[in-house]
């Protein structure tokens, strides 16, 4: 009998416990015996593991009181589930820390998920490290299996990357491009680009992303070359008179003075309302032209970011 932290008390009938090898024929100890050894010469107090191993906490506690030793408290956690309710696998999404920051989760993400699973504090869903040490418990961890959501994972991820500086995020970046293979990440180009200017893209681009992944496919406009390959809505919405439009809307933002967003927007809808346009039927062929998608962060934004020289080539570039 033990009274488990987790578990509750739990009870096994000697009957039910078949005789219990300490030592193979070679001599060599079985795991049962090597760690109730390891464990007490190592004094450790506490033993928190995966409740698959509550059995072994059977014949663990025979040999502690047999050697007269101190049963140190144990705590035997659920497992963790897949959303199909079976036992987790890598088909679930059971990977090491390392494919999660491939993956572009941020280590306070992760982090603050996982403290989620099979344990809560009241309602609060988004904590940080610092109040997950303070208010954990083991007696507060449930006895049902936790089951991993990979969805809920982004969620709460996506709530870290919009409370990231753009700074912290440039270096979340660099680290994940320096542990990606060759190539498959376009550091090369982000490098060439400027990480200031995608420092200025970043605000633009968070509240869309739940990964370090989707800020970098989001930010595919700020790092493509001219001509700009277009998605095939991009491409429909530069259909008809979009592109005579576009010719005529890049004279009037060459005379802008002040490259920023509100004069931008002040001038395109004026251009809009001259041409007898609603600001949609001027504002999202230009974002097709300027990002290659229809859509994007806010339009005057990505001029803004883009700058002058580069905003006027990328309309040139598909006006009529």
């Amino acid at each position: 009998m033990i009274e488990d932290r987790v578990q509750g008390r739990v009870v096994w009938q000697n009957a039910d416990l078949d005789d219990m090898i300490i030592l193979r024929s070679d001599g060599t100890p079985v795991y049962n015996h090597a760690v109730v050894v390891d464990d007490h010469d190592m004094a450790i107090s506490h033993v928190i593991r995966g409740v698959d191993h509550l059995t072994n906490a059977a014949r663990q506690v025979q040999l502690y009181r047999a050697m007269a030793w101190e049963v140190p408290v144990m705590a035997h956690i659920p497992l963790i589930h897949g959303a199909d309710g079976a036992k987790l696998s890598k088909r679930h999404g059971a990977l090491g820390v390392e494919a999660y920051r491939q993956l572009g989760y941020l280590p306070e993400g992760l982090r603050n998920y996982l403290c989620r699973l099979g344990w809560s504090h009241g309602d609060d869903e988004i904590f940080s490290t610092a109040q997950a040490i303070a208010w954990f418990d083991i007696a507060d961890v449930n006895k049902a299996p936790a089951r991993l959501d990979m969805a809920k994972l982004a969620d709460v991820n996506s709530h870290y990357i919009r409370q990231a500086s753009e700074q912290a995020l440039i270096e979340r970046l660099k680290d994940l491009f320096a542990h990606s293979p060759e190539g498959v990440l376009p550091n090369a180009r982000f490098e060439a680009v400027g990480w200031d200017r995608l420092a200025a893209a970043l605000p633009g681009l968070k509240p869309r992303a739940k990964t370090l992944l989707d800020l970098i496919d989001g930010a595919a406009w700020l790092i493509a070359e001219r001509p700009l390959p277009l998605d095939d809505k991009a491409k429909k919405l530069l259909e008809g008179d979009a592109r005579p439009l576009l010719t005529r809307l890049k004279a009037e933002l060459s005379q802008v003075p002040d490259w920023q967003p509100a004069a931008l927007e002040t001038a395109v809808k004026a251009f809009a309302a001259a041409a007898g346009q609603k600001l949609g039927q001027v504002a999202q062929p230009l974002r097709a032209a300027l990002t290659g998608r229809a859509v994007s962060p806010p339009v005057f934004d990505v001029m803004a970011v883009l700058g002058r020289a580069e905003t006027l080539a990328r309309i040139q570039d598909q006006a009529a």
